[in-house]
């Protein structure tokens, strides 16, 4: 082939012709889309995060993406509500924002490490016999972690969510 030859033809298409062309590949379209859809249960769209302090492995979990839906829910069960007599609505006045990151934590990891780690009933009893009486898995997050690795944990889980993404990025692609 010769420096002159053209690889890629620039082709204008009429409108027809357009629509034409997007029926071809509606497959893939739907075949992308459901793909996408898919990415709770997607395992390379996890991440194993071990807390580590001073050179040791204490634990380690998977943590899975949150929809924005989960996200609403979690904040949602966390925030205390007041009705304001004049309109006749509940308004949000409070969150508990270390109750909500340890909702957070808890619901994106994978059922799995959630049972072995948050909800694992020998847990509760070894903490309850130092003195810490726990009755929810998300307190086990409160008493095992630290603030530090919760921000760390939520950085990891944000991204993998989708909220560090690059919006001319995504545009593009």
């Amino acid at each position: 082939m010769s420096k002159k030859e053209k690889l890629v033809d620039e082709i204008e298409f009429t409108e027809e012709e357009t629509k034409n062309q997007m029926l071809m590949f509606e497959g893939d379209f739907i075949k992308g889309l459901l793909a996408a859809a898919d990415y709770k249960r997607d395992d390379s769209e996890r991440k194993k995060i071990q807390i580590v302090r001073n050179g040791q492995t204490y634990f380690e979990f998977t943590i899975r993406p949150l929809s924005e839906d989960e996200y609403d829910k979690c904040k949602t069960k966390h925030t205390k509500y007041v009705r304001n007599k004049q309109l006749g609505i509940k308004l949000p006045e409070q969150t508990n924002s270390v109750k909500y990151r340890a909702e957070l934590i808890y619901q994106a990891t994978i059922d799995e490490d959630r049972e072995k780690l948050w909800d694992n009933k020998q847990v509760w009893t070894a903490l309850g016999a130092k003195g810490m009486d726990i009755v929810t898995g998300t307190e086990v997050i409160d008493i095992a972690l630290k603030s530090g690795e919760k921000d760390a944990v939520l950085e990891a889980l944000d991204v993998l969510s989708g909220y560090d993404s690059n919006l001319e990025e995504v545009a593009k692609n």
